[in-house]
């Protein structure tokens, strides 16, 4: 791991690798999971002024230290608020002041903004975005973390990606609005005894529909103890192609 940012930004520039910075973790939690830095699982992020300004501050500190290195393709300003703990109001009071902060420093670096978690309504951030430049929305399709996907036979899975995920997409991928980006994604499931083909299966399904999202996808993650969830171990073993897409 590289820990040193100037030899980060050297890296980067020399294979033209484009960075997107996400801020994972905000002060006091915004979803109350290990991830996101709680100290006992509650959610307290954007309970006071004071703890947006210090999330702003912190969007302005990265995006000035980085602003003028041509890695940087986007700012992410929040990974994964769940809802409705973190409410539609103050989500997208901070998204404005983030999103002015990084304008401070950068009229051409995307700004990322990630839909809450839980249910709402997935378009219900374009009317803000509407009224900011260079906009993405973020979303993250797993087929995992919820009780319908207990019991789901390989082909539900695919034909779960295939009808309900790419309906999903298509509500935030428009011709006129933000760009559109699964963010996060794994060819990771709750099928038991799944054989390799089954994985290459669900594998091409995911690829077929995230690859219509207008700004990307992103697998999480690139490196993994668990062998599913490593994207360098899926493509060396053979269970992604990404050479045929």
């Amino acid at each position: 791991m590289v820990t040193d940012h100037y030899m980060l930004q050297k890296l980067c520039r020399k294979y033209e690798v484009k960075v997107i910075i996400d801020l994972h973790a905000a002060p006091g939690s915004q979803n109350g999971w290990e991830h996101s830095a709680t100290r006992d699982g509650s959610l307290e992020w954007g309970k006071t002024q004071d703890n947006i300004r210090n999330t702003v501050a912190v969007i302005n500190f990265l995006t000035a230290r980085y602003a003028k290195n041509p890695s940087l393709y986007a700012v992410e300003l929040i990974n994964e608020p769940l809802a409705p703990g973190v409410s539609l109001n103050t989500l997208t009071q901070y998204y404005k002041a983030g999103y002015e902060a990084i304008r401070d420093h950068s009229r051409t670096v995307h700004v990322i903004l990630s839909n809450r978690l839980g249910p709402m309504d997935p378009t219900e951030l374009f009317q803000a975005a509407s009224a900011m430049n260079e906009t993405v929305i973020d979303v993250h399709y797993y087929s995992l973390f919820s009780d319908i996907f207990t019991n789901m036979t390989v082909q539900q899975n695919i034909n779960f990606v295939s009808n309900n995920r790419s309906r999903d997409l298509g509500l935030v991928t428009t011709s006129n609005g933000p760009l559109s980006f699964v963010g996060e994604w794994v060819a990771e499931w709750s099928v038991t005894n799944a054989t390799k083909v089954d994985y290459q299966r669900f594998v091409v399904a995911q690829l077929k529909v995230f690859g219509r999202a207008s700004f990307g996808w992103a697998y999480w993650t690139l490196k993994n103890v668990n062998v599913h969830w490593s994207l360098e171990w899926m493509i060396k073993n053979g269970y992604i192609n990404l050479l045929n897409l």
